[in-house]
C-alpha cells in the first residue's frame, strides 16, 4: 500500500490516470492500513480527505489490534 500512495501521488502530480480511492481502501481493508498510514503521511497524500486522515489511522489500529490478537492466540 505504501508503493500505492507514492505511485497515486505522482500520478496526481504528474496529471495522469489516478488510482481509485476504492481501490486504495480494498488495499487498506486487505491488511495494508499500516502501509497506507505511513504513505499517506510520508507523501502528504490524501490528507485533506477526511476518510482517509481519520479511516485510516482507526483501521490501522484496528489491525494491529487484530494482528496481535491472532500472534498471541497461535503462539
Amino acid at each position: 500500500m505504501l508503493i500505492l500512495m507514492r505511485m497515486d501521488k505522482r500520478r496526481a502530480q504528474k496529471g495522469a490516470n489516478r488510482i481509485r480511492e476504492k481501490t486504495l481502501w480494498k488495499g487498506s481493508f486487505l491488511g495494508g492500513g499500516l502501509g497506507a498510514f505511513v504513505g499517506m503521511k510520508t507523501y502528504r497524500h490524501k490528507t485533506k480527505h477526511k476518510s482517509f486522515s481519520w479511516g485510516l489511522p482507526i483501521l490501522t489500529i484496528f489491525q494491529l489490534m487484530l494482528f496481535s490478537f491472532l500472534f498471541i492466540l497461535l503462539s
